[in-house]
């Protein structure tokens, strides 16, 4: 999130603005404390659910894909071999560490 005083934000308002469009938040401040929030106004047409997933895309928290997943992530986990000791291993490895 960006911060801005009034003055930047009085100087750069089209800056700003534009920041805002491309989904970027803009915190203003009054000598360090907080005043107001520019951020991006969620399409009216959009469900709740759909402004909520555009809400976590602003943020920087959701990426959404952009086509199916890979066959390989589908595939079970290999089943592990039989006869090993992780604690023994991990043991060993710290003394070998030391």
């Amino acid at each position: 999130m960006k911060r801005a005083t009034i003055s930047e934000t009085k100087n750069h308002l089209s800056a700003l603005i534009d920041r805002v469009r491309h989904g970027d938040t803009v915190l203003i401040v009054d000598r360090d404390q907080p005043v107001a929030r520019l951020e991006p106004v969620v399409a009216p047409e959009a469900t709740d659910a759909e402004g909520r997933l555009q809400r976590l895309e602003r943020a920087g928290l959701l990426r959404r894909g952009r086509g199916g997943a890979d066959p390989e992530i589908l595939r079970a986990p290999p089943k592990p071999r039989g006869g090993g000791d992780i604690l023994r291993a991990l043991l060993e490895e710290r003394e070998g560490s030391r």
